[in-house]
């Protein structure tokens, strides 16, 4: 909130003159604005200085969820996919459930290309949950609901996929007896979508 306070009142300072003062006066304050500014970003940088372990932690995890969804939107979007958009539910589902970040979207590219062909007997069905047979009130919904159940937080389903590795989770999700070799699939959509760790660093010299 404070940096936005001193970003307003560089604004204050740089916009309103200009447009408010006009003819040879402007000149004299012309010349002050490079140094004005160069002011206010000093002083923005030291209030990002200032920042707590804790927040440093916070604006990064904030970041990299950006990262995140926008590596899924990116790839959703890019083949006409209709759940682009839907990036950044998938990515705060999977880290609340304890789940890779790419699972849910790699699940949903494989079972109705990003929900291009999903289930039509059922509503609002990308993930061929409950072999299409089971109503969602919003695409919200369902992965909020996948993803608890993948992640084991289901008391119903938990011994299907609780403690279990993304393989051992599609495995289960979809075994090898019906579809040989879905795990490979999904995990390979996985891979192109983006690298299991995403840290700043990839984010700057992509």
């Amino acid at each position: 909130m404070k940096n936005k306070t001193i970003i307003r009142f560089v604004h204050s300072l740089i916009l309103l003159p200009i447009v408010s003062v006009s003819g040879p006066s402007l000149g004299n304050f012309s010349n002050k604005v490079p140094e004005i500014a160069n002011r206010a970003t000093q002083a923005v940088l030291a209030q990002n200085n200032t920042l707590s372990d804790e927040d440093k932690v916070a604006k990064d995890a904030a970041q990299i969820l950006k990262i995140r969804a926008d590596a899924i939107d990116s790839f959703y979007k890019s083949r006409g996919m209709p759940l682009a958009g839907y990036g950044e539910k998938m990515v705060l589902e999977a880290e609340k459930n304890g789940l890779d970040w790419r699972l849910l979207a790699a699940i949903a590219v494989r079972e109705s290309t990003g929900g291009k062909f999903k289930c039509q007997k059922v509503t609002f069905s990308s993930f061929g949950w409950g072999s299409c047979k089971i109503n969602f009130d919003s695409h919200n919904e369902e992965i909020e609901i996948v993803a608890r159940n993948l992640g084991g937080n289901n008391p119903k389903t938990e011994r299907y996929y609780k403690g279990k590795t993304v393989k051992g989770i599609l495995q289960a999700y979809n075994p090898p007896t019906i579809v040989l070799r879905y795990a490979e699939q999904v995990m390979r959509v996985m891979e192109n979508i983006g690298p299991a760790e995403v840290t700043l660093e990839t984010n700057t010299n992509a």
